[in-house]
């Protein structure tokens, strides 16, 4: 049930896609003086070395941040989150990655709050010692909950502010993710709906990865997008992350265009073979 650690995949291509949507979105937020909160469901360690021996077991990173990591020529939305890790990396040698938290942390205000869940007791304990280390006003505006993200989630919404974020990212080692991934944001739209709720989900060999998006087209909510990054064909095996996607319900009006300039530029970019490439579709009122 507990298998699942991120640090093995920090920094991939899945993270690249995922947390450079999130860093935008968090940015538009942050444009209005009203506050709002965040919510992440399955938030894991917050924080990830790139030179530990996890994360340079299988590498992945080699092929996500670290192709991005030395380049001048980024799109907006891929300079604002590489300006983000650089934060983190201030003598320019990537070492370390920020995790949704992080991110999240990165850019809260003074009055706004960052909820997270994780279920895992590993994870839940390197997270909480890492968020030791954050100043008091930041430990302030943060609760861990050492939970059920699914679950825990529909407590807080809708949030006093009215205003906020739900990021829904599990590992999807159990099948049943799926199911209660569509139950989360259906949920949760009926007690938040004018909330934005992100899910990240894995493109792989598997029927339910195909199904997640179109039940997600399903949900009555009227503006929501979907984007998908593939960067190489399905392993024979059928093993294997060969992409990944992020569905967003009442996504920022900015976020669109913004996709569409960085998508075909991280297809190429990140290509590990001639099947890479990118969808971008959705509905707006």
């Amino acid at each position: 049930m507990f298998s699942y650690r991120h640090a093995f995949h920090a920094g991939n291509h899945a993270d690249v896609l995922k947390h450079a949507m999130l860093v935008h979105m968090l940015d538009h937020l942050g444009r209005k003086d009203a506050p709002y909160w965040v919510i992440d469901t399955h938030a894991g360690a917050g924080l990830y070395a790139l030179d530990g021996e996890w994360a340079n077991k299988k590498g992945e990173f080699l092929d996500g941040i670290a192709r991005l990591w030395p380049r001048h020529d980024l799109p907006p939305m891929l300079a604002d989150y590489i300006e983000q890790v650089a934060a983190l990396n201030p003598d320019g040698a990537l070492r370390h990655y920020p995790g949704s938290p992080w991110l999240a942390l990165a850019a809260l205000r003074d009055r706004d709050r960052l909820r997270l869940f994780e279920l895992h007791p590993s994870e839940a304990s390197v997270l909480g010692g890492n968020l030791q280390k954050l100043d008091r006003r930041q430990l302030r505006q943060t609760t861990l909950y050492a939970a059920d993200g699914f679950e825990g989630m529909k407590s807080l919404l809708p949030p006093p502010t009215r205003r906020g974020m739900v990021v829904i990212d599990p590992p999807y080692e159990d099948k049943r993710d799926y199911r209660r991934v569509q139950d989360a944001v259906r949920e949760g739209l009926k007690r938040f709906a004018t909330g934005t709720f992100v899910v990240w989900y894995p493109l792989v060999s598997r029927r339910e990865s195909q199904e997640l998006p179109r039940q997600l087209s399903k949900l009555p909510v009227e503006n929501w997008l979907n984007a998908t990054l593939t960067v190489r064909k399905p392993s024979s095996d059928g093993l294997g992350l060969y992409g990944s996607g992020m569905y967003v319900a009442n996504p920022p009006w900015t976020l669109q265009a913004a996709l569409r300039e960085t998508l075909p530029w991280l297809a190429r970019e990140l290509a590990q073979d001639d099947r890479a490439g990118y969808t971008l579709d959705g509905k707006q009122k």
